[in-house]
């Protein structure tokens, strides 16, 4: 039963253009799920917050992803739970590490490749990790993350795009 509800709750976060592809489950680990669309092709790791501070205006997630066909591996993003206020910084603190993401409105992604590598080796690591930053309201933002099984779904989303070239 809980497997179900978070294969739903992580269905809802996909953005719509994604589930209009039809994608594989390649495991679910703790409050992780890894994925695979052969369509795009595509594989990644997801994440719904644990907690988010009032009420969300969209879904929020947070996934690491793989595009062979594009040689990119291991791209951090996060979609926020409200639209970021322009001019806003946009933090993301992984265990005791801290990163400035980029992004605009409710999207954010590391600078570069490695800053994702950085996110990454801290995630393995860490208990957990939060996004914060400022809505146009003026009102905070704060999205917080268990990281609980996404080392075993950033893998798998990794192997499940691996023979693909």
């Amino acid at each position: 039963m809980r497997r179900t509800a978070f294969l739903f709750l992580i269905a809802m976060a996909v953005p719509a253009t994604a589930l209009a592809a039809p994608r594989t489950a390649l495991g679910i680990f703790d409050g992780w799920g890894a994925f695979r669309e052969p369509a795009t092709p595509r594989c990644y790791a997801l994440a719904a917050p644990a907690a988010t501070i009032g009420t969300p205006q969209v879904k929020p997630y947070a996934s690491v992803g793989y595009w062979p066909k594009s040689r990119i591996r291991g791209q951090f993003y996060v979609r926020l739970s409200k639209p970021r206020a322009a001019g806003r910084e946009l933090r993301l603190t992984v265990g005791s590490r801290r990163f400035i993401l980029t992004g605009n409105g409710v999207h954010g992604w590391a600078s570069d490749a490695r800053m994702d590598a950085a996110i990454i080796a801290a995630m393995r690591s860490a208990p957990s990790m939060s996004v914060e930053s400022s809505a146009a309201t003026g009102r905070s933002i704060a999205d917080t993350y268990r990281l609980r099984g996404a080392a075993t779904a950033i893998d798998a989303a990794a192997l499940g795009c691996a023979t693909i070239r």
